[in-house]
């Protein structure tokens, strides 16, 4: 098997990306890829000085994480703009929108077998005109992709075991939620887990355990009726059709992560899922971040190609600071690596 190819954009530039590119690029735990940064040298080689000026203005040098020189990096080269650390602007909104096309682009042209993409700003997105909800969509409309879901995955440091979590609805208001929740997205969205578990994790009879909508999952059709009049026949309808695949729930919200919580901070032989689907962004979300924060990727299921992203935003309040963290990057190059390397064995193109 050969090192997976993989492209490395640069996020928005007055983010914490290209600082977290440069040091994830010289840390001695990344997984061994063939990475080809997308973004502006001249932004890298601005933030390499800066953060060299900071450590030595702070008096941290030895505390300072090594730093990849711009240099020595294999680059596609978008020349934009050295941005002001932490003051994101239409402008930079524009040059991580132009980094990831090029990265989309490449990938389509079979350069690089995935993209794993920094963090950029929505809003900065729709200041510059390029209005998506965020990445996801982006890169779903750019590969021509009308099936995709939004999976969190992250592998606990305590016990070993593998969180996974797909959201079946993502950047939408919360008062849009039940009417976004049809039958036909709640199987588009099952059918995609369940590939994907099977594909890219080697799971042949997954478990999957999904959430309910309202508290106590609708107490009968006491706390809300969508649970009795819509999600519970799609649920008896999908362990129809689907023999093999144990489906869990619908699960009340408040219980859903009990177990995942035990499974990933004290022991892994706890009963456990393979996966959760939650419903909406924050009912997936927020206990993925307090379980996993810094380790949990966010990997775009669904796509031609691999997809993974750090689970975090552009921390404009600490950008040109020297302390951001590639913990979740690192991971996000692991799970890219992975899955890399999976396809390659199976021969999946």
């Amino acid at each position: 098997m050969s090192l997976p190819r993989l492209a490395l954009t640069l996020g928005d530039p007055a983010g914490i990306g290209p600082e977290i590119v440069l040091k994830t690029l010289a840390d001695a735990h990344c997984p061994r890829c063939d990475i080809t940064v997308v973004g502006s040298r001249r932004v890298l080689q601005d933030t390499y000085k800066r953060l060299q000026r900071t450590c030595e203005v702070t008096g941290w040098r030895d505390r300072c994480q090594p730093l990849q020189d711009p240099d020595g990096l294999t680059l596609i080269d978008i020349d934009t703009d050295p941005a002001t650390p932490g003051e994101g602007t239409a402008a930079t909104g524009d040059a991580s929108f132009a980094y990831l096309k090029e990265a989309i682009a490449r990938t389509q042209a079979g350069e690089f077998e995935g993209i794993v993409t920094s963090p950029i700003a929505k809003s900065l997105w729709h200041q510059a005109g390029h209005f998506y909800p965020g990445q996801t969509e982006c890169l779903a409309q750019k590969a021509n992709c009308d099936r995709f879901g939004m999976m969190f995955v992250g592998r606990s440091p305590h016990t070993g075991w593998t969180l996974r979590s797909l959201l079946a609805t993502t950047h939408i208001p919360l008062k849009d939620v039940p009417q976004a929740l049809t039958p036909n997205l709640l199987t588009q969205k099952l059918d995609l887990l369940v590939e994907s578990l099977q594909r890219d994790f080697g799971i042949a009879a997954p478990d999957i355990a999904i959430a309910g909508l309202n508290p106590h999952s609708g107490e009968a059709g006491d706390l809300g009726r969508e649970e009795v009049e819509c999600l519970q026949p799609w649920l008896e309808e999908e362990r129809r059709k689907r023999p093999g695949i144990k489906l869990r729930g619908l699960t009340p919200p408040d219980t859903l992560w009990v177990n995942p919580g035990r499974a990933w901070f004290e022991r892994a032989d706890v009963p456990v899922s393979d996966a959760y689907l939650a419903l909406y962004h924050d009912q997936g979300l927020i206990p993925v971040k307090l379980m996993a924060f810094d380790l949990a990727v966010n990997t775009t299921i669904g796509l031609p190609f691999i997809r993974t992203s750090p689970d975090h935003g552009t921390a404009f309040d600490i950008a040109g600071k020297g302390i951001a963290s590639t913990t979740s990057t690192l991971a996000a190059i692991a799970l890219a690596q992975d899955l890399a390397l999976r396809r390659q064995r199976l021969n999946i193109h």
